[in-house]
């Protein structure tokens, strides 16, 4: 009987999910495509690019509340059927969200590329939105991160009630290796349990669910790696983007600084313009007066030598 029964279950294999691609898809969210990153060199487009990107934000929060649901409605599931249809439609879910925070996840790097604004005001602006854009998107991560967290747990819990089931008094090492393996290395334990075990069809039931459990915990397993480098990727902008804006706010000092020189050194021409000028119209008033007091010199000059009076009475 034991050996019919291990026949019976050998063909139930656990079905591993391949792992997603890391890299990024097309940016899409339940078949809708994000816009593409754009020119947002100018003010008004970065305005409405970070516009934009707190809308996808929002997008993917919804996101991540339909994986909960549909975590919780799994975990729920009375039949096969809604079993299965939870799984397809959570590995839908899933990856689109992966390919929206991928998709986020460049968009807001794109912003700290673009040229800033020539002025320290509207570098002091981007910075503070890119701020607002990241820390929203930071915040949908942790929340993403902790739902998955709080599923995989429950996953596990699930694996170990299953595995008790089967096996009532299985030590710790046993139930450890049953609910860590995801890569069907523990079969033989199970499979060894049922053929003990007095309740079948109950503990065929039983090892069904433990392996979609473990399809569902490595699927969580992948998206919280994931998540984690998206976390060191928005670590690594924001350390980049305050030494962007550090250095424009040099560069800014540093023009204010040559601006005020070179005002002063205008100040000085002019001041020695004005001065020439003074000097020469000194000059011209000399020059002048110098010409008078030559011209009254020769006329005193010659009225000495030649008195008025003299002359008539030479005449005479």
């Amino acid at each position: 009987m034991g050996r019919d029964r291990l026949a019976a279950l050998r063909p139930i294999e656990l079905q591993h999910i391949p792992p997603p691609a890391s890299q990024p898809t097309n940016g899409t969210l339940n078949g809708s495509y994000l816009p593409p990153s754009q020119d947002t060199s100018s003010m008004h487009a970065f305005y409405a690019e970070t516009a934009t990107i707190q809308e996808s934000i929002a997008e993917f929060d919804a996101n991540i509340t339909a994986v909960a649901d549909l975590h919780a409605r799994s975990l729920n599931a009375l039949s096969e059927q809604d079993s299965a249809a939870n799984h397809s439609r959570l590995a839908e879910l899933t990856e689109s969200s992966r390919a929206l925070s991928n998709a986020l996840s460049n968009r807001i790097k794109a912003l700290k590329i673009q040229p800033g604004g020539a002025s320290p005001q509207d570098a002091e602006i981007r910075k503070n939105r890119i701020t607002l854009v990241h820390g929203k998107f930071v915040e949908t991560l942790q929340r993403y991160q902790t739902v998955e967290q709080q599923y995989r747990q429950r996953y596990r819990d699930r694996v170990e009630r299953q595995f008790r089931i089967v096996k009532p008094d299985a030590t710790a090492d046993e139930v450890s290796a049953i609910v860590d393996d995801t890569q069907g290395g523990s079969n033989a334990i199970f499979l060894q349990a049922i053929t003990s075990s007095t309740r079948y069809g109950e503990s065929r039931q039983a090892y069904r669910e433990v392996q979609e459990r473990h399809q569902d915990i490595q699927r969580i397993e992948v998206t919280l790696a994931e998540l984690a480098q998206l976390f060191n990727d928005m670590a690594t902008l924001i350390s980049q983007q305050d030494e962007q804006v550090a250095s424009i706010e040099t560069k800014a000092i540093g023009v204010e600084e040559d601006t005020r020189k070179g005002v002063g050194e205008v100040d000085l021409a002019i001041k020695h313009a004005r001065s020439a000028r003074r000097k020469r119209w000194i000059c011209f008033f000399i020059t002048i007066i110098v010409i008078l007091a030559a011209v009254g010199i020769g006329v005193g000059v010659y009225f000495s030598e030649h008195p008025p009076g003299k002359s008539s009475s030479s005449g005479g």
